[in-house]
């Protein structure tokens, strides 16, 4: 039993006080018979809280930014009719900040045996899975001078999945992937690419497509017309190591590069092709293959949802045995990782050979901006520090990137923000120039 503010205001006016009531909470009350009894017979009529039957439904998962509503069933078995306040408990990171208070505290009244619902929304501020911690209720009395308090354990997991924000770009992607398909009046020839069909010759048409066995059973000039190739293979390799944990501006540059990779995935499967996934460190993360193009993305989404970055060294060595052994045929591998100098110099150059014999390698890393806003700051001695050390840091990794390139490396460094589209331009004149 615990004492309300209402009961202790009431005892504070009455006469001398006697002691303390219940250890629930440390309230004054005064010799005052009629209170007591009033506390008494209030504390009878209260439902008791441990009878409740709790159960929850609603959102299981939500993506990173968005609400979602997880509703909570309360039945009142008890023949007193229930008045509470309920405390609905998840994780910090499952509410804006400053917002917890207002979100997961409810008040409703449940008649005897019936039920009612109240539904808690969340909006979660990091990736992965929230679980719900206790229900914890307090049942008061028809004149709310005591109550009587009690938790519960309602089981409940919300899957926090990446955002996709890079999703806006889709649309112009595939309308210049339409046109590499020759869909629209565009036509794009390359090598390597597929014979589509025969059309008349237009001005302007690349004499090299002239088909002149075709043009001499006919009376017009007919040109070949071509495709890219479909039905290719892509391995999206991320690297979950220690570097992937560096924040630009407010996000891991881990989730800058799922970002990157879902809108390739997006891109690719429209396109025919088949794409898996590979997160490694130090041992396989996450691994998806062999979705069909209906099913890949909200794979994808899951599969890198509870992925965290690991403070360890990659393996590069591993890494790539493993996508070796992930991707056995001829495949393009796009390797998200880190342009910093040693990791890439000590790692990934000496076993890169083992990749670009057998696979087309397309290197992604994410720049941070504030570099290029230091290296044109001046004003000040600190400022001239600061750029001469965003310069050297801007010269080192142009050099990584073309010690990459030396080795037949497609290398995109961008922005978080120019990550996603500079990976799909970079697939898309792969695919252009028939080197899938």
């Amino acid at each position: 039993m615990a004492l309300t503010g209402r009961a202790a205001l009431l005892a504070a006016l009455g006469s001398l006080p006697v002691g303390i009531w219940d250890a629930g909470w440390t309230g004054i009350l005064a010799v005052n018979a009629p209170l007591a009894f009033a506390c008494a017979c209030d504390y009878a009529l209260a439902a008791p809280v441990h009878r409740l039957g709790l159960a929850r439904s609603g959102d299981t998962s939500v993506r990173l930014g968005e609400a979602a509503d997880v509703t909570l069933t309360v039945a009142n078995p008890a023949r007193r009719p229930l008045r509470a306040q309920l405390r609905d408990a998840w994780p910090p990171s499952g509410w804006q900040p400053g917002t917890e208070t207002a979100a997961s505290r409810h008040r409703l009244t449940v008649p005897p045996g019936e039920r009612r619902r109240v539904t808690t929304r969340l909006r979660p501020t990091r990736r992965g899975d929230r679980e719900a911690d206790r229900v914890t209720v307090r049942s008061y009395g028809p004149l709310g001078l005591v109550s009587r308090q009690g938790t519960h354990r309602v089981p409940w997991t919300v899957r926090v999945l990446p955002p996709f924000t890079s999703r806006k770009h889709l649309p112009s992607k595939l309308t210049r992937l339409r046109e590499l398909d020759g869909r629209t009046s565009l036509l794009t020839r390359g090598e390597g690419t597929e014979f589509d069909s025969l059309r008349e010759y237009v001005p302007g048409d690349d004499t090299r497509s002239i088909d002149w066995r075709a043009t001499a059973r006919q009376s017009a000039v007919a040109v070949r017309t071509w495709r890219p190739e479909r039905d290719r293979h892509i391995l999206v390799v991320l690297d979950t190591g220690r570097t992937s944990a560096g924040r630009v501006g407010d996000v891991p540059r881990l989730d800058a590069s799922m970002d990157a990779a879902l809108l390739l995935a997006a891109l690719a499967s429209r396109a025919g092709d088949r794409v898996g996934l590979l997160a490694y460190d130090r041992r396989v993360r996450a691994s998806v293959q062999g979705r069909a193009a209906g099913h890949l993305l909200p794979a994808l989404v899951n599969a890198m949802a509870t992925l965290e970055p690991e403070l360890v060294e990659t393996d590069a060595r591993g890494l790539t045995a493993t996508a070796l052994r992930t991707a056995p045929r001829r495949s393009l591998i796009v390797l998200l990782t880190s342009l910093d100098a040693a990791p890439v110099e000590e790692g990934l150059l000496p076993v890169l050979p083992q990749l670009t014999q057998r696979h087309t390698v397309l290197v992604a890393s994410v720049a941070d901006p504030h570099v290029a806003r230091m290296a044109g700051a001046r004003g000040n001695v600190e400022a001239v520090y600061e750029a001469a050390a965003a310069a050297r840091s801007q010269v080192e990794r142009r050099r990584t990137a073309e010690q990459l390139r030396r080795h037949g490396v497609t290398v995109v460094d961008a922005t978080p923000e120019d990550l996603a589209p500079a990976l799909a331009d970079a697939y898309l004149a792969l695919k252009a120039a028939g080197r899938l």
